[in-house]
């Protein structure tokens, strides 16, 4: 049984929505049983300047979706006798050391994000280096005891296959995964020659700032990139087949990829992620009782999803190509299949989600009131659940980015999300950026101190990071904040050796380090390894 028209215009009408509300240049869709492609969808354009259009063949970077294409042959190995999941990496990989006076880390500590490791940058195309020079980062909780998705971690699994099947990655993966699926047009790397053949990838023009509709697009900085947290370069229909590899349990027309076994490591008993489960390379979570595979995934201008329904034998692939949150990717996907199981069934089909309105505000009267700084008034007003921001002679609606956190449209505004803070259940206190504002009502201290030598840290730092290109410092009530350019903050808390840990969390892996101080401000930031520096801009 196929798709039906009433469903094909019911999934096009979804893209259109979800590219009205993303502002995505272009979008492929394809959804998929255990047998064969039932149906797919293209919207927008490759390249905004040539205006082509995408078709069935345009190929996106898939980001972390290509993490099961590093896992399936490790598992082939460790079918083979060749691996054994339990094993420290140092074992296969001499040169990985790490200075910790806990267990050595394991293959199966990287495969599930166990291992403590940062998170890790894109700053180099291969990574090697990045992977090398763990022996000076010291790890604050043992392995196998938390959570912390670590692209660095299958950037390492990467060199491990590397070495045990003598062949570079994207060999390994082309030969052990793609041509076993018949995907005949996806490239295991980023590579000068994709470069071409592939849609354009785009962010916003402003990367110093969080998001808004109205900023138009640039194309995102493009580099090669060969490594195990996902290199590749595909088109639906290709990645349509992975989805049959997961659906048919590691089955492909081909024959067996990977064993019964090797899917259920894949797929069963991972760790719990705080929204759902990771095991190696997939992550499973329940929407109303019914159990789904998925994953999100994301390069520099490039944004994807892809949802799998084991008990229906259906799977959804979405590729985009702009940068963004992947969350909203996965849900759209989560409709989409949702949407094609209904009709499957013979159900009728669900409501497309209706555009939500940026600026309505349910609990406009929770934030209103009088704010005030050292140097600035806020005036905040409740009109008919839309939340007002008095500023020179207008109202200024306020568009919620998260639960307290808001846009202000205004360009005085621009570079920070207006973050609210509350006492119990009142909200009794905002911040933009390093400036602190107070509420009537609020009860606290309003002096704090802090080590002078933290004045040199604040300011704005860059790097050529396709992922995190920059980020500003401030002060806030006496803790040093990292702002983060999309909008959400963390705080920094000193470490023992000078650093800081990035975060409320104790047992968080990324830190901050300042150097090079001149002229009272650091010229330099390390972020878990990566280099910043002072830039000139506010």
């Amino acid at each position: 049984m196929g798709i039906s028209d009433s469903v094909a215009q019911h999934l096009d009408r979804l893209m259109t929505a979800t590219m009205d509300a993303m502002g995505l240049p272009g979008m492929a869709v394809a959804v998929t049983d255990r047998q064969r492609l039932l149906w797919s969808g293209v919207q927008g354009v490759a390249d905004l300047s040539a205006r082509a259009p995408v078709n069935a063949d345009t190929r996106f970077e898939i980001g972390s979706l290509g993490k099961p294409f590093t896992v399936i042959p490790l598992m082939q190995l460790r079918e083979a006798g060749a691996l054994d999941l339990r094993a420290p990496v140092s074992r296969y990989l001499p040169w990985f050391r790490i200075a910790s006076p806990f267990p050595e880390i394991t293959v199966h500590h990287l495969l599930n994000h166990t291992s403590g490791l940062p998170r890790g940058t894109d700053i180099a195309p291969h990574g090697l280096y990045e992977s090398w020079a763990l022996r000076d980062f010291r790890p604050v909780v043992p392995p196998g005891e938390y959570f912390c998705y670590s692209n660095l971690g299958y950037k390492t699994l990467g060199f491990l296959l590397e070495k045990l099947t003598g062949q570079a990655l994207p060999d390994a993966i082309r030969e052990r995964v793609l041509t076993p699926l018949g995907m005949r047009q996806t490239s295991p790397a980023v590579t000068v020659a994709t470069r071409g053949s592939a849609a354009t990838g785009y962010t916003s023009i402003f990367d110093d700032r969080p998001e808004h509709r109205t900023h138009s697009l640039a194309p995102a900085v493009w580099a090669p990139y060969a490594t195990g947290d996902g290199a590749q370069v595909s088109t639906v229909g290709d990645m349509a087949a992975y989805l049959r590899l997961l659906l048919n349990r590691g089955w492909s027309p081909a024959g067996r990829v990977m064993s019964e076994r090797s899917f259920e490591l894949m797929t069963q008993d991972g760790e719990w992620t705080g929204g759902d489960y990771y095991a190696y390379g997939l992550a499973a979570y329940l929407v109303e009782g019914r159990r789904y595979i998925g994953h999100g995934g994301g390069n520099a201008g490039f944004r994807s999803a892809m949802v799998v329904d084991m008990e229906a034998g259906l799977g959804v692939i979405l590729l985009t190509n702009r940068m963004g949150e992947t969350d909203p990717l996965v849900e759209v996907a989560q409709q989409a299949l949702t949407a094609a199981g209904a009709a499957l069934d013979g159900r009728e089909l669900p409501e497309l989600p209706r555009p939500a309105d940026p600026v309505h505000v349910p609990d406009a009267g929770a934030y209103s009131g009088t704010y005030r700084s050292e140097s600035r008034i806020l005036t905040l007003e409740d009109a008919n659940e839309r939340l007002l921001l008095r500023y020179g002679g207008e109202p200024l609606a306020l568009e919620r980015r998260a639960s307290d956190s808001f846009y202000v449209p205004h360009p005085d505004f621009a570079l920070a999300l207006l973050e609210f803070g509350r006492q119990g259940d009142r909200v009794v206190e905002c911040f933009r950026g390093g400036d602190w504002y107070v509420k009537d009502g609020y009860r606290g201290p309003r002096e704090f101190h802090h080590p002078p030598e933290w004045d040199a840290c604040v300011g704005h730092y860059r790097a050529r990071n396709p992922e995190l290109s920059n980020f500003r410092i401030a002060i806030r009530k006496g803790t040093l904040t990292l702002l983060h350019p999309w909008g959400n903050t963390d705080p920094l808390a000193p470490l023992d050796d000078g650093s800081f840990r990035i975060g409320s969390d104790p047992l968080g892996p990324e830190t901050l380090r300042f150097s090079a101080v001149a002229e009272g401000q650091a010229l330099r930031a390390d972020y878990s390894g990566c280099p910043y520096y002072r830039t000139f801009e506010p």
